[in-house]
């Protein structure tokens, strides 16, 4: 379909909006001449008022006339006096597609690239481009990837896809207003029933009397009914307009083929939903890691580092690239499925560009360091850009070090209230002075309910692995306050505490085991961490 139908279908469509209104406004208008004609007295001027209240949301929708604008997503601007060899490079692509180049470069701190235009006069007027690039999709895709990747965006642009975009947007936002403030109402009406009919069963209740049950099924029902009209007409809106912007994107997909070759725009589709998993993991993981012990990376590291978690995971990744979903991503969802546009790439013939040897794409950059530290002045709070700036290795060691010792305050606790005092030294001792102090202990922390109901030698087998943890924890704690072990850092697996001396943890287990045995020996553990 060409733009101009697609413009002139989004027309008739926003119309469409404009008629259901009119066609309700004009049924209460009826509803309120019958009811002058037939009715009279109170009940005639109830049902106006009626009327006059469900008309209020439905001229406030219609005569919503501005055009919602998004507001610009959080990034760094890069000039082409700054990023010389990248603006080139979407220069380069924006020609091979044959349309305008954008006027701006944003970097942003996602996963994505898009592209906006500040179109006027409902999309007939071309206005600002604006091309928003993430760093962190960056530094997962190499160069002929990212290509790819900037010629479905400038895909957009050419099929005027960005042109129409407000004009469609108009017509979601004031179906969405107008839902909404049915809604409201009906959420208005049924509180104010509810609070009638609560202060009624107060009344009765003080009186000694049965209230009656709470029943709000019939308040707000005339608001609710108009939201449905208009949520039906939305759900058709939504599935008008769904097509013909998934049938966009596979169009952009064929302009990625186009300039960077069916290999590359399929393998960065591919990639595309390995970083985005990696991604969200690493930030939870690696970046934000320290956050609970006011810790972040050093300047550049909170989305630099995931690069390494890229290299170092790469064969978990593998899988990622394969499997890719084959529904999208909501029934709403612009996007076809991922596996969907993949497989169409995949199935034209082979074009002979497969194993172009490509730069990492952060190489088009002229600092990557510079930029990915930019970003983070640019998306990061206040709170957290003032928190303390470690290496990898540092932050590692003091975030882990910290958390251990808040979970050993736990068992502090417990110990408190059994009258011995915090560490291991003084929870062996008081195990020494009486063994059953252990299994008092583990009743101070939480049971399952087939724990809470055993007795006797049963309980106890509960209680062991529960003194054992607490033994485990007292013993980390005691290990890193001596210096005698440390937290290190992986990329491929999870912080691992590493042990004074080789075979140490050989030895840890058995003088563990010895201390939640039924006659316990303490000596071995004290030997193992607390001898000088």
């Amino acid at each position: 379909m060409g733009a101009s139908l697609r413009a002139l279908r989004a027309l008739v469509l926003l119309a469409g909006f404009y008629l259901l209104g009119v066609i309700l406004l004009a049924l209460l208008a009826l509803a309120d001449w019958a009811t002058f004609t037939w009715l009279h007295g109170p009940v005639a001027g109830k049902i106006v008022i009626v009327s006059v209240v469900l008309a209020v949301p439905i001229v406030r929708g219609m005569f919503m006339l501005r055009t919602p604008r998004e507001d610009p997503l959080p990034g760094v601007p890069v000039t082409e006096a700054r990023e010389p060899a990248l603006w080139r490079t979407v220069r380069d692509v924006a020609d091979q597609v044959g349309t305008r180049a954008p006027d701006e470069i944003v970097l942003i701190d996602e996963v994505n690239a898009a592209v906006a235009e500040d179109a006027r006069l409902l999309g007939l007027r071309s206005g600002t481009r604006r091309l928003y690039i993430g760093l962190p999709l960056m530094a997962g895709l190499d160069e002929m990837q990212l290509r790819a990747v900037l010629a479905h965006e400038m895909g957009h642009y050419a099929n005027l896809d960005t042109r129409l975009t407000p004009l469609i947007a108009r017509g979601r936002a004031q179906l969405i207003r107008t839902i909404g403030h049915f809604h409201d109402r009906a959420a208005g009406t049924e509180a104010k029933e509810r609070a009638r009919q609560e202060k009624r069963a107060g009344k009765r209740l003080a009186k000694g009397k049965k209230a009656k049950e709470i029943d709000t099924g019939g308040a707000g029902i005339t608001y609710r009914t108009m939201a449905r009209i208009y949520t039906a007409y939305a759900e058709f809106y939504m599935r008008a307009t769904l097509s013909s912007a998934r049938r966009q994107e596979l169009a952009a997909d064929l302009a990625s083929v186009r300039v960077a070759g069916r290999d590359s725009a399929a393998s960065a589709l591919r990639e595309l939903n390995a970083i985005g998993s990696a991604h969200d993991f690493y930030m939870s993981s690696y970046a934000t890691l320290g956050v609970g012990a006011g810790l972040l990376p050093r300047p550049g590291q909170v989305f630099g580092g995931l690069r390494q978690l890229l290299d170092a995971r790469s064969a978990e990744l593998e899988d990622l690239r394969r499997e890719l979903s084959t529904e999208p991503a909501s029934p709403y969802d612009s996007h076809p499925a991922l596996a969907e546009r993949v497989a169409r790439i995949e199935a034209l013939p082979d074009d002979g560009r497969a194993g172009q040897a490509a730069r990492p794409a952060l190489e088009l950059l002229s600092s990557p360091q510079e930029a990915l530290a930019a970003l983070e002045q640019a998306v990061l709070t206040p709170e957290a850009l003032a928190l303390t700036r470690l290496d990898w290795e540092d932050l590692v060691h003091q975030a882990m070090t910290t958390y251990a010792g808040r979970t050993a305050q736990e068992v502090g606790e417990a110990l408190d209230a059994e009258g011995a005092g915090p560490g291991l030294a003084a929870f062996l001792d008081a195990v020494d002075a009486d063994p059953a102090v252990r299994w008092r202990i583990a009743d101070r922390f939480p049971k399952s309910e087939e724990a809470q109901a055993a007795t006797g030698r049963t309980a106890r087998e509960f209680a062991r692995p529960v003194v054992r943890r607490a033994l485990v924890r007292l013993v980390t704690v005691e290990l890193l306050a001596r210096g005698a072990a440390r937290w290190q850092l992986s990329w491929s697996a999870p912080a691992v505490l590493s042990y004074p001396v080789p075979g140490f943890e050989d030895e840890l287990g058995p003088a563990l085991d010895a201390a939640v045995a039924d006659q316990p020996d303490t000596e071995l553990l004290r030997k193992l961490v607390l001898a000088p």
